[in-house]
């Protein structure tokens, strides 16, 4: 169809998450090292205008904390070459032990973000597909 497949837009969820994070001068595997995982619980999308093959897209992530033990990330997924937005979602984790156990998510991380209830601007990042 020419079109990006749908399910690519959660990929580039997760890209966007991982830079979120790796800018923030941590990365997924240092947190999982550490004992912490971010299975995802929760994924919603709404596709606005298609991506096409071969077009570039930058995904922009805000990171929201919902409880001490999940955390909200919201996605925005624009075409590079005229800035239309392509789809919009986000995804909620929890913050699961080294057992498999809720555990709160760790105090750098929570740190960082404000409180889904807060009315102070979410931190964000770019990254792009």
């Amino acid at each position: 169809m020419g079109i990006a497949y749908y399910a690519n837009y959660l990929v580039w969820f997760e890209v966007g998450r991982t830079e979120w994070l790796r800018d923030t001068g941590w990365s997924y595997r240092e947190m999982e090292q550490e004992g912490v995982a971010l299975p995802v619980i929760e994924a919603h999308c709404e596709y606005r205008q298609p991506a096409r093959y071969d077009d570039e897209v930058e995904i922009a992530t805000r990171a929201t904390l919902v409880t001490p033990v999940r955390i909200r990330f919201d996605y925005q997924v624009t075409r590079t070459a005229d800035g239309v937005l392509s789809a919009a979602g986000h995804t909620v984790h929890a913050a699961l032990d080294a057992a498999g156990k809720p555990c709160r998510l760790p105090p750098r991380v929570r740190e960082m973000l404000p409180v889904a209830d807060d009315p102070g601007t979410p931190g964000g990042s770019r990254g792009a597909a």
